[in-house]
């Protein structure tokens, strides 16, 4: 093994341009016009039938949740569908032959602003349950499908809707070929700073980008002590708020929370650094309880553990989020890791420029789990149609391309993606064509998913948290 490695670092690197013209030759395999088509597989399984397999493995009394928050717009619906648009890609045209880390959730509500361990704030993707290495189009694909799917909820026309998705594919082909030529180390330290983000956006949008910057500065672990906390015998405890926020004292088996909360900590420590190990050992337990997150996650396990530091006003939240497998893999390569929060992890750390100093991963009685903070300077755009402003999504959509071309090109071949992209728009009509008529299958299973509701054949609880 260690002559296969010293023999990788003494081979000789393809230039630039031999990675681009090589990306180039791809096009004559796998034609980029096919790219934008879109047919349901004639062997197409039920879309609802997807979600009631993914409900087998997940807490019962919140399906009921999951399918709610689903239900609410094609949009939300699509955000929650991943593993239904992951069977649909990979029943269409043959992959490029070009891998990334793929994020495989790819869509509008899967970006914000978060803090650099510098304290900075930058913009990037933001969930990265379902990360795998995949072919970088299915993310283009998934991202470019939101924007119709999230332009039609906010009641942007087809005008808007198609510009949208020609700035996102023009900025992620321009980007792939800026990031072609970055130097290795410049590249792995690249972010989206807030300056770049200032310097990019123009009128209403950088107001909008000032506002979220602003909220996410304010979204410290003191912000979340005031806002899931309460006051009870002078002590801080999590507020409780069935059956969105549960208070738990024994898991299902009877043990006691103390023990099983022993067993993963005990889990999660030995999967980080050292020093990161003696920062953590400085906080000391308050609280812990169950909470209902996201639209695709609802019914994984989750949990947020409360902790405090010095004193009440030095606090820390850990979300301990279980990690399933992606749903990519039934189409891909399995995963390397045997702990699916490790993937995810490890996936993060690949793509994602300020990854989290408290990333971890953990198992307990044969379930996988990952940790990061809570919160600590988050921030995004809030997709609601009484206040996002439609005349602004073409910018939006582009600022997130950036980033999802920023993250393949951290993690696969900028070089390859850039020659096959090309410089010219045919990448960017393939895309348009495509995107809309995935908008328009995400509507018919949306469709699909109320009629089973109204049918009684699934149960849909009240989404409201």
């Amino acid at each position: 093994m260690s002559q296969e490695l010293l023999n990788h670092f003494q081979s000789e690197r393809h230039t630039i341009e031999e990675r681009i013209a090589a990306g180039k030759a791809l096009r004559k395999q796998y034609p980029r016009s096919l790219l934008g088509e879109y047919e349901p597989d004639v062997n197409r399984v039920d879309p609802v039938s997807i979600l009631e397999d993914q409900a087998k493995t997940r807490l019962p009394e919140l399906v009921p949740v999951r399918y709610a928050r689903m239900l609410t717009s094609p949009f939300a619906f699509l955000r929650g569908g991943a593993a239904i648009m992951a069977a649909d890609l990979a029943a269409g045209p043959p992959p490029s032959g070009i891998s990334v880390q793929a994020c495989g959730d790819m869509h509008l509500a899967n970006f914000g602003v978060f803090a650099s361990a510098e304290r900075n704030l930058v913009f990037g993707i933001n969930d990265f349950d379902e990360t795998l290495p995949g072919p970088w189009e299915w993310d283009l694909k998934r991202l470019v499908a939101s924007i119709v799917a999230a332009g039609r909820f906010l009641g942007a026309n087809k005008r808007i809707c198609e510009k949208s998705v020609i700035a996102a594919v023009k900025t992620y082909r321009l980007k792939m070929f800026e990031y072609s030529s970055t130097g290795i180390m410049d590249l792995w330290y690249a972010t989206i700073s807030e300056k770049e983000i200032f310097k990019t956006l123009k009128g209403t949008a950088k107001q909008g980008a000032q506002n979220i910057m602003l909220k996410a500065r304010q979204r410290t672990h003191m912000q979340v002590l005031g806002k899931l906390t309460d006051l009870v015998d002078a002590k801080n405890r999590l507020r409780v708020n069935a059956p969105f926020i549960v208070r738990e004292t024994h898991a299902k088996d009877g043990r006691p929370i103390e023990e099983v909360l022993g067993l993963v900590l005990d889990s999660y420590i030995h999967s980080m650094a050292d020093e990161r190990q003696t920062l953590l050992k400085r906080y000391r337990i308050v609280d812990v309880v169950r909470k209902v997150v996201g639209v695709g996650s609802v019914g994984t396990r989750c949990w947020v553990i409360f902790m405090t530091g010095n004193n009440s006003n030095d606090p820390l939240f850990l979300q301990v989020k279980e990690a399933q497998p992606s749903v990519l893999e039934p189409y891909l390569s399995r995963s390397v890791y045997a702990n699916q929060g490790q993937r995810v992890v490890i996936g993060q750390r690949l793509i994602q420029p300020a990854p989290d100093i408290f990333l971890g991963w953990c198992e307990i009685d044969g379930l996988h789990f990952y940790f990061r903070q809570l919160r600590d300077m988050k921030g995004g755009v809030e997709f609601d149609p009484k206040t996002v402003k439609v005349e602004n999504q073409d910018q939006y959509s582009s600022l997130c391309a950036w980033a999802l071309a920023l993250a393949h090109a951290k993690s696969g071949d900028a070089a390859m993606i850039a020659g096959y992209a090309g410089k010219g728009d045919e990448l960017d009509q393939a895309m348009v064509r495509f995107a809309f008529s995935y908008a328009d299958q995400t509507e018919k299973d949306y469709n699909a998913l109320a009629a089973a509701a109204k049918s009684g054949s699934i149960k849909v609880a009240d989404a409201r948290e």
